[in-house]
């Protein structure tokens, strides 16, 4: 029996035999210098090439219908295969170059993929592997290269892994996989974020696990403890079976609490709102019992559109905000960076020897503000529709704040004078998530509405860890005693000035810290909608005394009332 520790992706346990994917092979690019009359041929190679894929990727479109999910990843790659920037460029460089179009294509793949994983952001550094996934099949077929068949994974098999190209995630809605384990993975690229909509239990970044299991081998994924148990012995395979039975039983249990109240044991409310980043996700958070969007993550409407136009937007906004009726929708303003997945002509793509510290989020749309204009005419369109709320994101000085109000107030006083019906008193307020924002919260509060906490980048600054760099990652501690400071300082000055405060980050949705941010006095948490009815149950299992005192405990004090910690 061994056990090998990663990280978990998908909470749950699952049973099976494995099924072991060899590592990819790695493609042979030819780098010999091409003559000019052959310049033609290549190209008119490359572009049967194209075409075949592009063909195969609406066959697998076809064959998701109605999987939300699964049909984004496949419209996206149909979009990267089509898109006129990305394939300008190669055509631009193939003709000043002597080498091959394989060569080519392979070269400027290659430079997106890295300024993808150089953003900054997770969801765009996930997407690296997207556009080498998609490219790299149109290479195989230049290359008449044939990597490993997806399709030869069993029904019931657990997958063993060094790590799953997107386009191979197919076979997630194909077959009934009882878990995934691999050596590679991110907990926001598509093989986590499906793995979590299907139920299937997952853990990433297990050490060469690949090179001790065996097609066949009994395995264990348990994506509660993040470990995986190859061949284990019949006590260990009797308790697991036991622990299957008791999800099972869970699961049904949970469902009760979608028409439920979030509270804890002793009566005191808590708001449970929903993350999304598409229109669809809204209807899921309503369907879990969500008391309304906490974050709607712009960014990933931009990065699935070659052009979002005003009304394009609008209509994106107009249709959350009447799924949730008179429920909360907050909508987060684009936070990204200059790269090639949000192909705006306004936006100039720059190359940052560190894009996690450069022009991102509320910075870049001051820079470009004819960017962040459309988006509020857009979003005071859709206002009269829904119970709206703006939010800018990483603000770190109180005159960002100001700049980003003057242009809403612009945009104001334009739709006012076309006749454009809009509510006016739409809240504006902040995330606050870098370090600065905290410890400038008291000022802050002056000109906000309300205030959002992220978790996420507010650990990463503070605690100086890339959260993608797997050397430094176990530092990466979002109960680590400066980080849960910076959050118990937002809330006293949040409170003293009556704005609402809620939490938005990833540490909303983890059993402890979740326990931990109601403790604190957060009665407003926003998290994956597969996570409400999970939560509700947890809240419920505990009084507000208990929370409170775990989390003076966290903070390292005796009581919380009126404390500050700076």
């Amino acid at each position: 029996m061994d056990i090998f520790l990663g990280i978990s992706a998908s909470a749950g346990i699952g049973l099976g035999k494995a099924f072991v994917i060899p590592k990819t092979q790695k493609r042979t690019i030819p780098q010999r210098t091409i003559a000019a009359d052959e310049r033609e041929t290549q190209w008119a190679r490359f572009q049967a090439s194209l075409q075949k894929i592009s063909a195969q990727v609406a066959q697998d479109l076809a064959g998701v219908k109605g999987d939300k999910v699964q049909s984004e990843i496949f419209e996206t790659y149909f979009l990267m295969l089509n898109d006129p920037e990305f394939l300008g460029d190669v055509e631009r460089t193939f003709n000043k170059s002597d080498k091959t179009v394989e060569y080519i294509l392979h070269e400027k793949t290659e430079e997106y993929a890295n300024k993808l994983k150089n953003s900054g952001n997770d969801y765009l550094a996930e997407r690296a592997q997207d556009i080498c996934d998609i490219f790299g099949r149109v290479l195989d077929d230049l290359l008449d290269f044939h990597p490993f068949d997806i399709q030869q994974v069993p029904d019931g098999a657990v997958i063993v892994a060094h790590e799953m190209a997107p386009s191979d995630t197919i076979i997630l809605s194909k077959r009934k996989i009882a878990g995934i384990a691999l050596e590679e993975g991110g907990v926001s690229s598509h093989v986590g974020i499906l793995a979590r909509n299907y139920g299937i239990p997952a853990v990433f970044a297990m050490h060469r696990i690949t090179q001790h299991a065996k097609t066949g081998f009994t395995i264990i994924v348990d994506g509660d403890a993040g470990e995986c148990t190859l061949n284990p012995d019949s006590d260990f395979l009797a308790d697991c079976e036991k622990k299957i039975v008791e999800q099972e039983k869970h699961a049904a249990q949970l469902k009760e609490f979608r028409t439920k109240p979030a509270a804890t044991k002793d009566g005191t409310k808590f708001m449970l709102l929903a993350n999304i980043g598409t229109v669809e996700e809204a209807k899921i958070a309503l369907k879990e019992g969500a008391d309304g969007i906490g974050l709607f993550r712009t960014e990933y409407l931009f990065m699935s559109e070659a052009t979002f136009s005003e009304e394009a937007q609008f209509k994106a906004y107009k249709n959350v905000l009447e799924t949730m009726g008179d429920k909360p929708v907050t909508i987060r303003t684009l936070d990204a960076g200059g790269d090639k997945l949000v192909p705006m002509k306004d936006l100039l793509v720059h190359n940052e020897k560190n894009p996690l510290m450069g022009l991102r989020a509320i910075r870049l749309s001051l820079a470009h503000p004819q960017q962040l204009r459309t988006q509020l005419r857009a979003l005071y369109r859709a206002s009269v529709y829904g119970n709206l709320k703006i939010m800018f994101p990483l603000v770190t000085d109180i005159s960002q704040v100001r700049k980003a109000k003057q242009i809403a107030s612009e945009v104001r006083g334009t739709l006012a004078a076309e006749g454009v019906p809009f509510n006016p008193d739409v809240p504006l307020g902040i995330m606050v998530e870098t370090a600065a924002a905290a410890i400038t919260v008291d000022l802050l509060a002056t000109v906000s509405d309300f205030f959002s906490i992220g978790t996420n980048d507010l650990t990463q600054y503070t605690m100086g860890v890339d959260r993608e760099n797997a050397t430094v990652a176990p530092l990466y501690d979002e109960l680590h005693l400066a980080v849960l400071r910076l959050i118990q300082t937002t809330i006293i000055f949040g409170t003293r000035a009556n704005l609402p405060i809620s939490v938005c980050g990833e540490m909303a949705s983890r059993k402890e810290g979740a326990m931990i941010l109601a403790g604190l006095g957060i009665r407003s948490l926003s998290m994956s909608p597969k996570l409400i009815c999970e939560t509700k149950a947890l809240l419920a299992q505990h009084t507000i005394d208990e929370l409170e005192k775990m989390a003076a405990k966290a903070v390292g004090v005796e009581n919380l009332k009126g404390t500050i910690t700076f």
